[in-house]
C-alpha cells in the first residue's frame, strides 16, 4: 500500500472513533468528511482492516443502513449483537429507525 492510502486509513479510523455510542454513520458520510466524497469504498477498505485497532467498525453502514461490512466480523451475527447492544434496532441486517441513530461527521464535527 502507498503512504498516502495509509493515512487515509488512519484519518477513517479517527473518524470513526468519533461515532458515539449507540449511533452509526455511513462509509460516503466520512469519505465526505474527510474531503473525498468518492471513496466510500476506500472507507469501507478501512473498516475491513481496523481489527485490532479498536475502531467501532460495527456503527459504520451503508447509506440506506444495511449491515454491508458484517461478513468481516468474527460469527456470524457480531456486527448486528454489537449495534443491538448499544440500542439500535435491526431487523434482517437493516438500520430500523436510521434517521433517529444516523451521525453525519459534516454536521457534528
Amino acid at each position: 500500500m502507498q503512504p498516502d492510502t495509509l493515512n487515509f486509513f488512519d484519518k477513517v479510523y479517527e473518524v470513526a472513533k468519533l461515532i458515539p455510542f449507540g449511533r452509526v454513520t455511513s462509509y460516503g458520510a466520512i469519505a465526505t468528511y474527510l474531503g473525498a466524497a468518492r471513496s466510500a469504498r476506500m472507507v469501507g477498505y478501512a473498516m475491513n482492516g481496523s481489527h485490532g485497532k479498536d475502531v467501532p467498525a460495527h456503527r459504520v453502514v451503508n447509506r440506506k443502513g444495511l449491515l454491508t461490512g458484517k461478513h468481516h466480523f468474527d460469527g456470524t451475527n457480531l456486527m448486528q449483537q454489537l449495534l443491538e447492544s448499544e440500542g439500535v434496532e435491526v431487523i434482517e441486517n437493516q438500520i430500523q429507525n436510521l434517521d433517529s441513530v444516523y451521525w453525519d461527521p459534516s454536521k457534528e464535527l
